[in-house]
Protein backbone atom coordinates (compact mmCIF):
# COMPACT_ATOMS: atom_id res chain seq x y z
CA UNK A 1 0.00 0.00 0.00
CA UNK A 2 1.22 3.35 -0.89
CA UNK A 3 2.35 5.88 1.60
CA UNK A 4 -0.92 8.24 0.45
CA UNK A 5 -3.55 5.61 0.93
CA UNK A 6 -1.92 4.49 4.23
CA UNK A 7 -2.44 8.37 4.96
CA UNK A 8 -6.31 8.36 3.63
CA UNK A 9 -7.42 4.94 4.68
CA UNK A 10 -10.61 5.34 7.00
CA UNK A 11 -9.93 4.38 10.98
CA UNK A 12 -12.72 3.36 12.53
CA UNK A 13 -13.24 2.70 16.54
CA UNK A 14 -14.79 0.60 19.62
CA UNK A 15 -15.74 1.88 22.45
CA UNK A 16 -15.86 -0.71 25.53
CA UNK A 17 -15.27 -1.60 28.69
CA UNK A 18 -13.30 -4.87 27.92
CA UNK A 19 -9.44 -5.20 28.10
CA UNK A 20 -8.26 -6.14 24.81
CA UNK A 21 -4.58 -6.32 22.96
CA UNK A 22 -3.99 -5.99 19.68
CA UNK A 23 -4.33 -8.72 17.35
CA UNK A 24 -7.81 -9.20 19.14
CA UNK A 25 -10.50 -10.37 17.70
CA UNK A 26 -13.98 -8.48 18.44
CA UNK A 27 -16.56 -10.68 17.58
CA UNK A 28 -20.47 -11.62 17.29
CA UNK A 29 -21.98 -13.90 19.82
CA UNK A 30 -21.62 -11.60 23.17
CA UNK A 31 -23.88 -9.36 25.41
CA UNK A 32 -24.03 -5.93 23.64
CA UNK A 33 -21.92 -3.23 25.29
CA UNK A 34 -25.59 -2.14 27.10
CA UNK A 35 -25.34 -5.63 29.15
CA UNK A 36 -28.74 -6.58 27.61
CA UNK A 37 -30.42 -9.63 26.13
CA UNK A 38 -29.21 -12.48 24.22
CA UNK A 39 -25.76 -12.31 22.48
CA UNK A 40 -25.30 -10.04 19.72
CA UNK A 41 -25.06 -11.42 16.04
CA UNK A 42 -23.33 -8.37 15.04
CA UNK A 43 -20.17 -6.19 15.99
CA UNK A 44 -20.02 -2.47 16.40
CA UNK A 45 -17.68 0.13 15.45
CA UNK A 46 -17.60 3.93 14.23
CA UNK A 47 -15.81 6.52 12.46
CA UNK A 48 -15.79 9.08 14.92
CA UNK A 49 -13.76 8.63 17.99
CA UNK A 50 -17.00 10.59 19.37
CA UNK A 51 -19.99 7.92 19.21
CA UNK A 52 -16.75 5.57 20.72
CA UNK A 53 -16.13 7.87 23.14
CA UNK A 54 -20.11 7.05 23.95
CA UNK A 55 -19.59 3.33 23.42
CA UNK A 56 -16.97 3.19 25.96
CA UNK A 57 -19.02 5.85 28.23
CA UNK A 58 -22.10 3.61 28.28
CA UNK A 59 -20.79 0.46 28.41
CA UNK A 60 -22.00 -2.11 31.06
CA UNK A 61 -19.45 -3.52 33.69
CA UNK A 62 -16.91 -2.65 35.87
CA UNK A 63 -13.44 -0.83 34.65
CA UNK A 64 -12.48 2.21 33.18
CA UNK A 65 -13.99 2.57 29.36
CA UNK A 66 -11.75 1.69 26.89
CA UNK A 67 -11.63 2.90 23.03
CA UNK A 68 -10.03 0.48 20.33
CA UNK A 69 -8.76 1.66 16.49
CA UNK A 70 -10.37 -1.63 15.05
CA UNK A 71 -10.26 -3.02 11.38
CA UNK A 72 -13.24 -4.59 10.31
CA UNK A 73 -11.92 -8.35 8.64
CA UNK A 74 -15.25 -7.97 6.29
CA UNK A 75 -18.20 -5.77 4.98
CA UNK A 76 -19.77 -3.30 7.06
CA UNK A 77 -23.30 -1.65 6.82
CA UNK A 78 -24.65 1.20 8.48
CA UNK A 79 -25.83 0.66 12.35
CA UNK A 80 -29.74 0.81 11.82
CA UNK A 81 -30.08 1.40 15.80
CA UNK A 82 -28.47 4.87 15.17
CA UNK A 83 -29.38 5.69 11.33
CA UNK A 84 -32.86 4.61 11.15
CA UNK A 85 -35.56 7.78 11.01
CA UNK A 86 -34.30 9.50 13.89
CA UNK A 87 -30.70 9.98 12.26
CA UNK A 88 -31.07 9.86 8.60
CA UNK A 89 -28.04 10.20 6.36
CA UNK A 90 -25.62 8.25 9.93
CA UNK A 91 -24.29 11.09 10.64
CA UNK A 92 -22.47 9.13 13.89
CA UNK A 93 -20.87 7.20 11.23
CA UNK A 94 -21.69 4.40 13.51
CA UNK A 95 -21.38 0.67 11.54
CA UNK A 96 -22.14 -3.27 11.79
CA UNK A 97 -20.50 -6.36 10.70
CA UNK A 98 -21.14 -10.06 11.22
CA UNK A 99 -17.52 -10.59 10.55
CA UNK A 100 -15.06 -9.21 13.30
CA UNK A 101 -13.08 -6.53 13.81
CA UNK A 102 -9.27 -6.83 14.87
CA UNK A 103 -7.91 -4.56 17.46
CA UNK A 104 -5.16 -2.62 15.89
CA UNK A 105 -4.37 -0.21 18.51
CA UNK A 106 -5.42 2.20 21.67
CA UNK A 107 -6.49 5.51 21.79
CA UNK A 108 -5.38 5.85 25.34
CA UNK A 109 -5.70 9.76 25.30
CA UNK A 110 -9.35 11.12 24.91
CA UNK A 111 -11.42 13.27 26.92
CA UNK A 112 -15.05 11.91 28.12
CA UNK A 113 -18.45 13.57 27.65
CA UNK A 114 -19.56 16.23 31.13
CA UNK A 115 -20.24 13.64 33.73
CA UNK A 116 -24.26 15.32 33.17
CA UNK A 117 -24.57 14.52 30.01
CA UNK A 118 -23.33 11.08 30.60
CA UNK A 119 -26.03 10.83 33.16
CA UNK A 120 -28.52 12.37 30.82
CA UNK A 121 -28.07 9.81 28.02
CA UNK A 122 -27.85 6.74 30.71
CA UNK A 123 -31.69 8.47 31.95
CA UNK A 124 -32.73 8.13 28.11
CA UNK A 125 -31.10 5.02 27.40
CA UNK A 126 -33.02 3.35 30.44
CA UNK A 127 -36.54 5.15 29.41
CA UNK A 128 -35.86 3.49 26.18
CA UNK A 129 -35.37 -0.23 27.56
CA UNK A 130 -38.62 0.90 30.32
CA UNK A 131 -40.00 1.57 26.77
CA UNK A 132 -39.41 -1.74 25.66
CA UNK A 133 -37.49 -0.05 22.71
CA UNK A 134 -34.74 -3.07 21.79
CA UNK A 135 -31.33 -2.86 19.49
CA UNK A 136 -32.45 -3.96 16.05
CA UNK A 137 -29.98 -6.84 15.26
Amino acid sequence: MSAVATMFRQQFFHGTRADLAPGDLISVGYNSNFGEGTPMSWVYCAATLDAAIWGAELAAGEGDGRIYVVEPTGEIVDDPNLTDKKFPGNPTMSYRSRDPLRVVGEVTKWQGHPAEQVQNMRSGVARLKTEGAEIID
